[in-house]
């Protein structure tokens, strides 16, 4: 049985979970008491009036997160149960898209349930933990799961060391083990993936509306820079969509294989492309040297990277990043400006795209703008849940 404890929450707080906020934070909290991971919290006022209940999970957003409003319902299977088949039922149109086959079945507190995240392969589920007190409550997780929907095979992801990072291990749950690649669609096209080879399994889902994007509408005739390009998927989008070359950046020495096994999944031929396993700063010194330009370039980095010269934070490099980028873009291409660094808004990150236009002496317009699809189902309460941010820049 998980321990519940009564905790006070301070008058100022209060009102925003009375509003819905999902988010349990330490600033919130009268008084913070020795917690064991997994404890079911049950918030109450300065009053002693009751305002939610919820568990108690550290990671790098709070301390845990608001599971419901009614102090009379139980946190148990049943619960959990209901949880899921909701969430399920919100992708019903996915799940009946014989074009794709991949996508996020549930969102974390966008779904009712901060801190933990399903995502969907042809029959095979990973689950990615990002606290020690959701994986608590694991087996009867697993065994709600189970009730709401047939799978394959099940795969976890545990997000939860020190430092938040993803904790090495053997992913494969239970039930069938995927074949390796696993090959999925996301609007017709294939994507090699692989559920147990690390924190990520070769495609970021929360970029299909953009992939889709850049094959039907920008990609037909033009040249095409990716940059930190992973295993290329932007890439064999683009190649889709009739662009007539892409080149493909990234510093990790395996994205070239795997890029290659992107195209070749599709019968597109990998050496057509360029792939080349090089840090993307040197890379634009070297395209500065060579007098090379391109119709469309690609810029999702990661908010935090480090190599053995370098650092790079979306926080402080972005807009450097987008300077070199509009140098070598030709006039009437595209930049496409992506981060999930959460601590930009939309409106801050606009700011540092029109400074980094403005140091350059260059004019843009915003063509198109995406936030997350809608397999990522967010809470109007909790802007931070819509991470991503991507504007289409065409460059005058």
């Amino acid at each position: 049985m998980v321990n519940e404890l009564t905790v006070k929450i301070k008058k100022k707080s209060a009102q925003s979970y009375i509003k819905g906020y999902p988010l349990i934070t330490k600033e919130a909290l009268v008084t913070i008491p020795d917690m064991e991971e997994g404890t079911i919290l049950r918030l109450v006022d300065e009053s002693n009036r009751f305002l939610a209940k919820g568990y108690y999970g550290n990671q790098n957003k709070g301390i845990g997160w608001i599971l419901t409003c009614d102090e009379k319902q139980p946190l148990d299977e049943a619960f959990f149960t209901r949880l899921f088949k909701e969430a399920f039922a919100k992708r019903q149109v996915f799940f009946n898209d014989d074009a794709t086959t991949t996508f996020r079945i549930f969102n974390g507190e966008g779904d009712g349930l901060g801190g933990l995240t399903i995502d969907y392969y042809d029959g095979f589920i990973v689950l990615q933990w990002y606290s020690q007190g959701i994986y608590k409550w694991k087996s009867v997780l697993l065994a709600a799961l189970k009730k709401a929907i047939n799978t394959l095979g099940i795969y976890e992801k545990r997000r939860f060391d020190a430092k938040g990072q993803y904790l090495e291990s053997n992913d494969f749950l239970e039930g069938n083990i995927a074949p390796e690649p696993l090959i999925v669609k996301e609007n017709g096209i294939n994507y090699a993936v692989y559920l147990n080879d690390g924190a990520m399994t070769g495609i970021f889902l929360d970029q299909r509306d953009v992939r889709k994007t850049i094959c039907d509408t920008y990609a037909a005739g033009r040249t095409v820079l990716n940059t930190f390009s992973y295993t290329g998927a932007f890439s064999v989008a683009a190649a889709f969509g009739g662009a007539t070359h892409t080149t493909n950046v990234d510093v990790a020495n395996r994205s070239i294989p795997k890029t290659r096994e992107q195209f070749t999944v599709n019968e597109l031929d990998p050496a057509a492309h360029t792939i080349m396993a090089e840090d993307v700063f040197q890379y634009f010194k070297y395209a500065n040297r060579k007098a090379l330009a391109f119709d469309m370039v690609i810029l999702d980095p990661p908010s935090f990277a480090r190599t053995k010269k370098t650092t790079f934070s979306v926080a402080k490099d972005y807009g450097k990043l987008l300077e070199e980028s509009i140098a070598i873009t030709n006039p009437n291409g595209i930049i496409i400006a992506s981060t999930n660094y959460a601590g930009y808004g939309m409106d801050k990150f606009k700011q540092v795209v029109q400074e980094a236009f403005k140091n350059q002496g260059r004019e843009y317009k915003i063509v198109e703008q995406f936030t997350l699809p809608a397999d990522f189902v967010t809470q109007s309460s909790f802007k931070e849940g819509d991470y991503l941010k991507v504007l289409f820049l065409e460059v005058k």
